[in-house]
């Protein structure tokens, strides 16, 4: 086994692959994250050729439609088990199992898609390790100006990534630092951070980087550009929105609960009905960045 360590948002995980693999090296992705530190570990993965036999009952499966992985759950007293497949109705791409506390975990790769199914691995495992650890996995589109961490939030197909592209055209100082998972993290000195990460959907950002949080903008697309701040109930809901969880694991979904509702205290939160333009852009930063 040749053993291969990575730091994420402050959080140390190890991957064991097999001898003979490219895997995970050929990940450009993981490159950047890279770190010699064999000390306390988020979670462990162990890729292997093939997973034991055991039973599992069907515990849930995701139908989020056409065009999206479809994930399959399975339980038993041991844990559970992940199956990937990149579409819904496709072979599976790899099988994951982990224990209750999601610290030590297998992979078996089926050789459809090995980067997905590991990539695939690595987030679930991630999100549902640190759900107590005061960190969110945060489906959105974030950009750094001055120092500090702006969030786009919405809807696949709503337009964070646009508006993103839209700060980094016009708004002088701008730069992407991730595009579809960032990091949001309640520091233990209260303060909060976001993370860079090695997973940014189709646009290829991988940076080991952070910032303080600026705000979080929940972009929705209107005929007309206007921005306004939510109070802290909404903010909660339009943070819990959109950070992967899972809610049927009560344990871990507790632990998710409580960063939100701290966060959604500290973090100024706003939803922005725009169109896809410079204006748009521009009232969003005069109003968040000042």
């Amino acid at each position: 086994m040749k053993i291969f360590c990575y730091k994420v948002a402050g959080f140390v995980f190890r991957i064991e692959s097999l001898e003979g693999s490219s895997l995970p090296e050929e990940l450009g992705n993981l490159a950047p994250f890279r770190v010699r530190e064999f000390g306390p570990m988020l979670f462990s993965l162990k890729i292997v050729e093939k997973l034991p036999e055991e039973a599992w009952e069907p515990y849930f499966k995701t139908d989020d439609g056409p065009g999206f992985p479809e994930i399959s759950i399975g339980i038993n007293e041991g844990g559970y088990r992940f199956s990937f497949s990149p579409l819904p109705g496709k072979p599976l791409a790899g099988i994951l199992v982990a224990d209750k506390g999601f610290k030590k975990a297998q992979l078996q790769i089926t050789g459809v898609d090995s980067n997905f199914a590991l990539n695939n691995a690595l987030m679930l495992l991630f999100a549902f390790a640190s759900a107590r650890e005061g960190a969110l996995e945060m489906h959105a589109s974030v950009v750094t100006n001055g120092g500090k961490g702006y969030l786009f939030l919405g809807k696949s197909g709503t337009g964070k990534s646009t508006h993103s592209s839209l700060w980094l055209k016009h708004i002088p100082g701008t730069e992407l630092l991730n595009d579809d998972n960032p990091i949001l993290k309640l520091e233990a000195d209260g303060s909060v951070r976001v993370y860079g990460s090695p997973w940014s959907g189709k646009t290829p950002c991988y940076k080991a980087q952070d910032v303080p949080v600026g705000a979080v903008v929940r972009i929705r697309q209107a005929p007309e550009n206007r921005i306004q701040r939510l109070e802290t109930l909404q903010a909660y809901a339009s943070l819990m929105a959109s950070a992967s969880g899972f809610r049927p694991f009560k344990d871990l979904s507790d632990g998710w609960h409580r960063t939100l509702e701290a966060l959604a205290g500290k973090v100024p939160c706003y939803v922005l009905d725009c169109l896809p333009d410079q204006g748009a852009a521009e009232l969003c930063y005069k109003t968040v960045h000042g």
